[in-house]
């Protein structure tokens, strides 16, 4: 037997429903620290940087993201599958 059940709800309300914590001010912080951040970098290379220090695993994620988007560039514009 299958069933399926639509809830309409708020993200708001589905975490508060499953018993998982709001953490807005937690994301509001982080956004406020990046912003300001943001402000401070004064080239595309302080930026990169300071991005790569924000991201979850570091540089390695970064490096790992711009290699994904390079193999996407290039087998969009058919370049080898290397």
């Amino acid at each position: 037997m299958k069933f399926t059940v639509n809830c309409d709800c708020t993200p708001e309300e589905a975490r508060s429903f499953l018993g998982l914590p709001d953490l807005s001010p937690v994301h509001e912080k982080y956004i406020q620290t990046m912003l300001s951040a943001m402000d401070g970098a004064g080239s595309l290379d302080q930026m990169s940087k300071m991005l790569g220090a924000f991201a979850p695993m570091g540089d390695a994620s970064m490096k790992l993201f711009s290699q994904m988007m390079d193999m996407g560039l290039s087998a969009a514009k058919g370049g080898s599958k290397s």
